[in-house]
């Protein structure tokens, strides 16, 4: 990935496979926004300029957008300062949204604590470029600005960042799609602040090791915060 890529959310947002175009490119659209790629206000970038990166026609991607506008996801001007723009979460509502049975909770937990660690881990020991640095401490200070809106988009692109300092875009994707549920399941708790507060200083610790280059010390925070924000899960969710 280069320095450019940082950041950009086309180096999270696959090109959609043949076959079932329509359905990839709502799921794909969906996970952008769910993890906070296309936060809420955002303009999506240009019809001709979506289509071409997700491999569809220009067609599919109006059909794609057009019933996640319906959906209460998207809101579609016209005229001169049109496009598309991406909805408040409270107003998209919780289509498209299926509660996990308990065994599946798990599964996504324990994936998540397998992936995130490793991706620490590797952006702590990869040689990193002063963009990349610049980068992880942009999203750490957006997180740490965040009201309570914005908090769990901003939370995901912070975990992404890191996912993107690995430098293995098969990591990206799968901590991205993994983020994505873990996102649908944060959406059923509530926002305690005291436990944003320790989280806010779990970022710091794990943005620190990772900038030192101390790979075990980054992946071990980041277990010690995943099993934090799993614990949670299973109290509130269980």
């Amino acid at each position: 990935m280069t320095a450019a890529e940082y950041g950009d959310p086309y180096a999270v947002l696959r090109p959609v496979r043949s076959g079932n175009t329509f359905e990839e490119t709502i799921e794909h659209l969906l996970q952008a926004i769910r993890v906070g790629l296309f936060p809420p206000g955002q303009k999506l970038p240009a019809e001709r300029e979506l289509a071409e990166h997700l491999g569809v026609s220009r067609a599919t991607l109006r059909e794609a957008l057009a019933e996640l506008q319906q959906a209460g996801f998207l809101d579609i001007r016209r005229g001169r300062h049109g496009g598309t723009y991406v909805l408040e979460a409270r107003d998209a509502g919780r289509q498209g949204s299926v509660p996990l049975e308990p065994a599946q909770r798990q599964d996504v937990l324990v994936f998540r604590e397998v992936l995130e660690p490793a991706a620490a881990e590797l952006a702590a020991q990869a040689q990193l470029s002063t963009s990349a640095r610049e980068h992880l401490l942009a999203c750490l200070a957006d997180l740490e600005s965040a009201d309570r809106g914005s908090y769990r988009a901003r939370d995901s692109r912070f975990h992404i960042a890191i996912a993107e300092l690995s430098g293995s875009q098969s990591l990206i994707t799968a901590v991205t799609d993994t983020r994505a549920r873990v996102s649908a399941l944060l959406d059923e708790i509530p926002l305690l602040p005291a436990n944003l507060e320790h989280s806010n200083e779990q970022h710091l610790a794990i943005t620190e090791a990772i900038l030192d280059g101390d790979g075990a010390r980054a992946k071990s925070l980041m277990i010690d915060h995943l099993q934090g924000t799993a614990s949670l899960l299973r109290g509130f969710l269980t």
